[in-house]
């Protein structure tokens, strides 16, 4: 018997016109969902390049961006950019990639391992040890990519990619520059609730989640949480920006067929342990820490990058008027973090930047 838990995922947008005009899907080659994708391979441009390799066993798929008039024999600073919880790398993850490209950068966008159209079983395991484990393997795979400058390796993590992208740069020193945009702290969230809503409901959550593994090892079937469809009217009385808008990004306007919230029950006995937050004096690489002003995750954002002590050049920057969705894909939003970005990963990975 297979039981369906209901969970709250990731939600919605504000009205109905803005919904329809956010997004105009063309029929993309490269399974891209986001605005003004590549759609072909033009030379003289930003290119994308189709990918897979080994990690630990399982197969990664990743696309490369390449910049406009890519030399393989010169020298580009490169930016791991990590995606979403639920996300794959053709949703935002794939639009800042290849907006940094625009600005000469080699970059990756890789699917986690276990989901997406990575390999790995069963599916859609979600343990952070993991998905560190991705951002490390997708700078090792630069660090051999024709062109990449491996002393000018930057990361870029998004929402739960942010969140795992502090704890990689907290001890893997090949990321010269981190940045994190509308940062979500997974393990907290899957521990407490959005905004400590799940404080009394831990122990039942974590029983679940042990008898789970168990299922899992005596019988071999899987129980998966966050497996419900949710429809429009239920996203709509979601008390949390971030649940409706995110309903309305990952299963309407920018919805791919490889992305899903759902992960294994058993995930949370990793998941409900971990905590982004942890041993952020360890980072000492530049950081730059941005989200929304409107952004109900700011908190997240706000906690890490104050105890983030042990480097001597970070910034916070809000997005003026932004909720945390609203960063993956409105335009204003997005040109407004592209110009920091721009300023951050310049000064900090300069030396390799342009094809130099």
């Amino acid at each position: 018997m297979k039981t369906k838990i209901k969970t709250i995922i990731t939600g919605i947008l504000m009205s109905a016109h803005i919904i329809v005009s956010a997004q105009t899907k063309p029929a993309n080659p490269f399974g891209l969902v986001y605005q003004n994708a590549i759609t072909q391979n033009v030379a003289g441009k930003v290119n994308i390049h189709s990918v897979t390799y080994k990690l630990n066993g399982i197969v990664i798929s990743a696309n490369i961006y390449t910049p406009a008039y890519y030399d393989p024999s010169m020298h580009y600073a490169a930016i791991v950019v990590a995606h979403p919880n639920g996300g794959v790398k053709e949703q935002v993850a794939g639009l800042y990639a290849q907006d940094l490209a625009e600005l000469g950068y080699i970059t990756i966008a890789a699917d986690a391992s276990y989901q997406g159209a990575s390999g790995g079983q069963p599916r859609n395991v979600d343990k952070p040890a993991n998905r560190i484990e991705d951002i490390r393997g997708m700078a090792d795979y630069l660090s051999q990519y024709a062109g990449v400058d491996i002393n000018h390796i930057g990361l870029l993590g998004i929402c739960g990619g942010g969140g795992y992208s502090l704890k990689a740069a907290q001890t893997d020193k090949r990321f010269k520059a981190i940045a994190t945009l509308s940062m979500f702290n997974s393990g907290v969230v899957r521990r407490n609730g959005f905004m400590n809503s799940g404080l009394a409901t831990i122990q039942q959550r974590l029983q679940q989640a042990t008898e789970a593994r168990t299922l899992e090892a005596t019988k071999g079937e899987i129980l998966y949480a966050a497996d419900t469809e949710i429809t429009d009217e239920m996203a709509n009385q979601m008390p949390y920006d971030l649940y409706r808008e995110g309903h309305y990004y990952y299963n309407r306007t920018h919805a791919h067929p490889n992305s899903t919230f759902r992960y294994t029950m058993s995930s949370l006995l990793d998941l409900m342990e971990f905590d982004a937050a942890t041993n952020m004096d360890l980072i000492n690489q530049p950081l730059l820490m941005m989200a929304g002003s409107k952004a109900d995750t700011y908190y997240m954002t706000e906690q890490a990058f104050n105890l983030a002590t042990g480097t001597k050049e970070k910034e916070l920057f809000l997005i003026p008027g932004a909720t945390h969705i609203q960063t993956y894909y409105v335009p204003e939003y997005v040109t407004q973090a592209m110009n920091k970005l721009n300023l951050f990963f310049s000064k900090n990975l300069h030396d390799g930047s342009h094809g130099k």
